[in-house]
């Protein structure tokens, strides 16, 4: 079964007949997006626990919303669980949790070079969590500005301008520092 046919089969099944491929159809749904997004929450928030928390309450809302994911095919599905994801972060960030700043014990990143794995794995957790987020659906997850904007709420424009900051902010960071040697 195919994630559109599992979006389709969940938001269609509405009698307790339908309850065990209403089920499969949402553990398809799961199994397909559940990985990057609890990456995307893991490395926006910082925190292995924030990021279990998010992700079980943005599949609990979703599962809440099945009138709105009848009408979407498997992009706009995925979109709209970014967007779950994203709203949840902001509401975390607007009571004032300061549980983003990264996570110690956290396993390093599997890089073919380890020093820049380590170099990007520091560059993330300095970078704010909006630049954070933002380079994080450009670059890991694949999203086009459109698809950021919608995931995010924000502006397609504010998007471009947004991410051309994180990129430059980050590629500061990333540069070598030179000494000078008199």
């Amino acid at each position: 079964m195919t994630l559109a046919e599992s979006i389709t089969n969940y938001a269609a099944s509405t009698d307790q007949e339908t309850s065990v491929r209403d089920e499969a159809a949402f553990q398809s749904i799961y199994d397909a997006t559940a990985r990057p997004l609890w990456a995307y929450l893991l490395r926006v928030a910082g925190r292995r626990d924030v990021a279990d928390d998010l992700l079980q309450e943005t599949y609990c809302r979703f599962l809440g919303r099945k009138d709105a994911v009848l009408a979407m095919n498997e992009a706009e599905t995925r979109s709209y669980l970014f967007r779950i994801a994203t709203n949840l972060l902001r509401d975390r960030w607007r009571r004032g949790d300061t549980a983003f700043d990264g996570d110690e014990n956290e396993e390093p990143v599997v890089e073919d070079d380890p020093a820049m794995g380590i170099d990007v794995r520091r560059v993330m957790q300095t970078l704010k969590p909006r630049a954070r987020q933002l380079l994080w659906l450009a670059y890991v997850e694949g999203m086009s500005h459109a698809e950021i904007a919608e995931a995010t709420g924000l502006n397609v424009l504010s998007i471009r301008l947004l991410l051309f900051r994180a990129r430059r902010h980050a590629a500061g960071l990333l540069r070598p520092v030179t000494m000078e040697v008199r």
